[in-house]
């Protein structure tokens, strides 16, 4: 989902609940019932400005500035595009994120199921989302290579309905794979891998299973 805005500022709202929060100006709240209540339409700045009676854009986005400092607004670092509301309380400072080996999903088909080889402390401002929703992997092999290599931390959103063209965990024939998917028809998606040496592959329709999107890549030097 994307955020229309014809103002030069790239803005993401992550909403949480009133009650953990400090009080708002009237004009903040107004914003922030109209941030939530056309979620599925985002307004633009100027929109905004139209809705709310305020004399410019810049007083509106001074406003979620604030809900920003208040803790009502959470800007995602890495999309300035992405719009989305977190259902959840305000996550801590530092989160506890699982990681899950590549090398065999649980029982149930899903690497998520299974038990994680570790725990790693990660500062929830380099996510863009809630940590519940977030989970690590550490990348095996070369086939998404220069971009994720061998041994890389990758850092995964949960969701099953990725967008075409989306880098993603998933578990095909059991095989856990880190891959770019791309949907042929509402039937089929190809695998296919950003190192050119290997080849796409096509996703078992019976046993096919995305565990989320690849948001940020944790690289070493070795």
């Amino acid at each position: 989902m994307f955020l229309r805005t014809s103002y030069p500022h790239g803005i993401i709202y992550y909403i949480y609940p009133q009650h953990h929060m400090k009080k708002l100006h009237t004009s903040q709240k107004k914003l922030l019932k109209l941030l939530k209540n056309n979620i599925e339409e985002p307004l633009t700045i100027r929109e905004l400005q139209v809705e709310l009676g305020i004399s410019s854009p810049s007083v509106v986005y001074h406003h979620i500035q604030q809900l920003e400092k208040k803790g009502y607004l959470r800007r995602n670092p890495n999309n300035a595009h992405d719009y989305q509301i977190l259902a959840e309380n305000p996550d801590k400072k530092i989160a506890f994120l699982n990681l899950y080996g590549m090398a065999q999903c649980g029982p149930n088909g899903t690497i998520l199921d299974g038990n994680p080889i570790d725990r790693i402390p990660l500062s929830t401002k380099i996510l863009g989302f809630s940590s519940e929703d977030a989970f690590l992997v550490r990348a095996k092999g070369n086939s998404m290579e220069p971009k994720i290599k061998n041994g890389d931390l990758v850092i995964v959103k949960k969701t099953n309905t990725p967008e075409d063209g989306n880098i993603v965990v998933c578990v095909n024939n059991e095989e856990v794979l880190i891959k770019k998917i791309q949907r042929i028809d509402k039937d089929n998606i190809v695998l296919t891998s950003i190192n050119p040496v290997y080849k796409a592959i096509l996703a078992d329709k019976n046993n096919f299973k995305i565990e989320g999107i690849v948001k940020s890549v944790l690289s070493y030097n070795k």
